[in-house]
């Protein structure tokens, strides 16, 4: 098979390099276009470019995918099958084009969790399973035709990053198994056995923002200490609070132990208690281990707690 394969981040270089070392025929791969990063704002290159290009495959980097100059290169590549990790939207043009179709990896054991940022939602959600599926693009976003799925367990204490980066490696893995069933297709004919998505079961997962970040803290424990681990390492849940004096601080917080029980402190307290911050909730409260002031670097907190003094009216809003 000529096989053209579309993505940028790293969650989809370990699928590219998966496919190479199994031996087939990358012809071209797409990534987005450099971008500005940085306190000197020079050009970066996607992780999936860098890693292409160390292999000297060829690379296209589309402004805009419906553009006649790209659609004509990569009709040009000729690919019996295109494969999209972690990419973006494609339009009929473009995922229509090859014989055998453009198939996608989801990290969501579809229909669940359809959209932009399944695995921050699986473990904001308190959801105690998630898995990596593979599926034939149409027109509805992450509704097409479902070729194979992976079921991976959720800790307690799981993050979005750990959970990531095991759907990163299952992923790869699964995408494999998708060009072996395809390959087979083409070469023996066997058939493939698609399984339809039923939208009754369907949840979703659309894109986090900023306000998905803010910590309420009039919400229950185990919630809060969901939305933090769902956000870590990023983008990071974050709280405002006042110290007593001054303007409003921000402090992002990244790992948490979770405390139920009833108490009479105000919502949102802050106590320090020797290298350990308390925060209180609802029902109960949470002790902060790993946390970030606003123009600052990452700390533990008890590192943090030796340069910064929490007064006594310190309060999370």
């Amino acid at each position: 098979m000529r096989i053209v394969f579309m993505g940028t981040p790293d969650f989809a270089v370990k699928s590219l390099e998966a496919i190479l070392d199994a031996g087939y025929n990358v012809v071209g791969v797409i990534t987005a276009p450099d971008k500005p990063a940085g306190r000197g704002q020079q050009l970066q290159q996607s992780p999936v470019k860098q890693f292409a290009l160390s292999k000297g495959l060829l690379v296209l980097q589309p402004e805009k995918l419906k553009a006649p100059e790209f659609t004509d290169q990569l009709r040009a590549l000729k690919a019996d099958v295109q494969i999209v990790v972690a990419f973006r939207m494609l339009p009929e043009i473009v995922w229509n084009m090859p014989p055998l179709g453009t198939f996608n990896l989801h990290a969501s054991l579809l229909p669940k969790y359809r959209g932009a940022a399944p695995i921050n939602w699986a473990v904001i959600n308190g959801e105690t399973e998630s898995g990596i599926t593979t599926f034939k693009l149409q027109h509805e976003i992450d509704t097409g035709q479902v070729l194979f799925r992976k079921t991976v367990p959720i800790g307690e204490h799981t993050t979005a990053g750990e959970l990531h980066d095991v759907l990163m490696t299952e992923g790869a893995l699964l995408m494999v198994q998708t060009l072996d069933a395809l390959n087979a297709h083409l070469v023996k004919g066997t058939p493939l056995d698609f399984l339809p998505q039923r939208d009754a079961e369907a949840t979703h997962a659309p894109k986090i923002f900023k306000e998905t970040c803010k910590i309420n803290w009039h919400q229950p424990v185990d919630q809060l200490y969901n939305l933090i681990r769902g956000l870590a390492p990023y983008p990071g849940a974050y709280t405002d609070f006042t110290n007593g004096t001054g303007e409003p601080l921000q402090l992002k917080i990244f790992e948490t132990e979770k405390h139920k029980g009833s108490h009479t402190e105000p919502i949102g307290r802050m106590v320090v208690t020797g290298n350990a911050l308390q925060i209180y909730a609802a029902d109960g409260y949470l002790t902060v281990l790993d946390l970030q002031l606003q123009g600052k670097k990452r700390l533990k907190t008890a590192d943090f707690l030796r340069g910064f003094r929490f007064m006594e009216q310190a309060r999370a809003m």
